[in-house]
């Protein structure tokens, strides 16, 4: 393997340690909120967070994405100053300006959505502004493939918010000094980044020069963005609007652990653009084929052994993580989320192929087609099929996005995959079910025991098959030993 894979894989381990850490804090999470506020307070944070999510989408126009197809390739020092602090002076305008806007409409917005909570949805309007500009920070250190770096402020947000939130719940506050504790955490995540970023490279007055080239780029990333907060979360909106927070709260629960499989996603989305970005600039386009052979297969490896599992044992994963309540009306939620996350980490590498080519309109396109088809969906299914309907338009929309996207991507950049290799994930992961169907798990003990059964039993089942070739174990061997 090439030496540019390795330092590709070499930050993958990083980011997924990270991501491993981040999982677990966010599972912690659910479990904390989830058993002290009960289905309606956690219904509510679940709330606070699709609403910061989709402000971001619209508060950011675009430019963290441009950040990170376009500065990788930038040497002068100069010219990165101008482009980073050009970028982030447009954004804290935009999201100073949003968070006005929903400061100011927090009456109907808390009325409609949040059960009457104002105080809450004034204060998500803050979050929203510094959120988006740790967001535009973030591009710089992913542009940069600055991954220690990178590690440290994502976890410092994700273990911030478990911390401070346990600390707060334990010692009786609500709903609404959590969320306070939120804003607490994020700035500090914010200071820390300006810090990082103003040590590196200084300070320098923007003129603005690139800007154009960066929101040509980004103004189509938008509704891609905006597409992609629909599909995943708009439906808690509808749910809250028709069937309350409490419903909201049981659906999120669910949907969060069935959504693990997004942490490789989100590392994928992480370090793999700069990676391919500066090898399809330089040229070396078999290279970026050989990073979209291996990260596909690698995100298989872990996805489809996830469904298998999801699927047996939803219920006592949801029984010890959060509440009766929940488990026992939630639990047929979780495969299909965890299914249509897989389409979704899929789509995240086969993609690649439309952002490099500068083809951001399209990739707008089929998100805003998907998003009108998955909102339009959830509006006549939910009031009929509950929180099962959001669970399968999600999964439909998902699968949609992922075959009009792979069709268009292949136009591109085609590359290969390993069906032989999916075959025997799939068998292997079969094994594993029946093994732990037998157990059959009753208790939170015995439910962990089930998991770490499942997960020995797939990765001898994949190795004896020869899911990965000797060259492959190697390289990892001697990556993970720092060789």
């Amino acid at each position: 393997m090439e030496p540019t894979y390795h330092r590709f894989a070499k930050d993958f381990v990083i980011v997924g340690i990270t991501n491993i850490l981040g999982a677990l804090s966010g599972i912690a999470l659910v479990a904390v909120l989830s058993k002290t506020l009960g289905a309606h307070g956690y219904g509510i944070w679940a709330q606070v967070q699709v609403t910061i999510a989709l402000a971001v989408s619209f508060a950011t126009l675009g430019l963290p994405p441009a950040i990170t197809r376009f500065l990788p390739a930038r040497t002068d020092k100069s010219e990165i100053q101008d482009e980073v602090y050009s970028a982030f002076s447009l954004i804290f305008l935009i999201s100073l300006l949003s968070s006005l806007v929903i400061v100011a409409l927090a009456n109907p917005i808390a009325n409609t959505f949040f059960e009457g909570n104002v105080d809450i949805v004034r204060i998500t309007g803050l979050i929203i502004m510094v959120w988006a500009l740790v967001t535009a920070l973030l591009s710089y250190f992913r542009a940069f493939r600055q991954v220690k770096r990178l590690s440290v402020l994502i976890l410092m947000d994700l273990c911030g918010q478990l911390g401070l939130s346990t600390l707060l719940v334990l010692n009786g506050y609500d709903i609404l000094h959590i969320v306070l504790g939120l804003l607490a955490v994020r700035s500090a995540v914010l200071i820390t980044a300006i810090a990082l970023l103003v040590q590196q490279i200084g300070f320098k007055k923007p003129h603005f020069h690139k800007l154009r080239e960066y929101l040509d780029f980004g103004v189509f990333i938008i509704p891609a963005a905006v597409g992609g907060w629909v599909v995943n979360m708009s439906d808690r909106y509808v749910i809250g609007y028709f069937l309350g927070t409490a419903s909201v709260g049981i659906y999120s629960a669910a949907y969060t652990i069935g959504n693990i499989p997004m942490m490789v996603t989100t590392m994928l989305s992480l370090i793999l653009p700069p990676a391919v970005s500066k090898l399809y600039d330089e040229g070396k386009i078999d290279e970026v084929r050989q990073y979209l052979t291996y990260t596909f297969k690698y995100f298989l490896a872990i996805g489809i052994p996830f469904i298998f599992g999801s699927a047996i044992l939803a219920k006592p994963i949801l029984t010890m993580l959060s509440t009766p309540e929940i488990a026992r009306e939630g639990y047929f939620i979780l495969p299909l989320v965890a299914i249509g996350t897989v389409f979704f980490g899929t789509s995240i590498v086969a993609h690649q192929a439309l952002p490099l080519a500068r083809k951001s309109r399209l990739i707008g396109i089929i998100w805003t087609v998907t998003a009108i088809c998955n909102l339009s969906l959830n509006i006549v299914v939910v009031p009929w099929l509950g929180i099962l309907g959001a669970a399968l338009t999600t999964l439909i929309a998902y699968s949609f996005q992922f075959i009009l996207g792979i069709y268009y991507s292949w136009k591109e950049l085609p590359f290969r995959i390993e069906w032989a290799f999916i075959a025997k994930s799939v068998t292997a992961s079969a094994i594993m079910t029946l093994v732990v169907w037998g157990i059959s798990p009753h208790g939170n003990l015995a439910t962990i025991l089930a998991i770490v059964v499942g997960i020995a039993i797939y990765a001898i089942a994949i190795i004896l098959m020869k899911g990965f070739s000797r060259e492959e174990v190697s390289f990892f061997k001697g990556l993970l030993m720092g060789t």
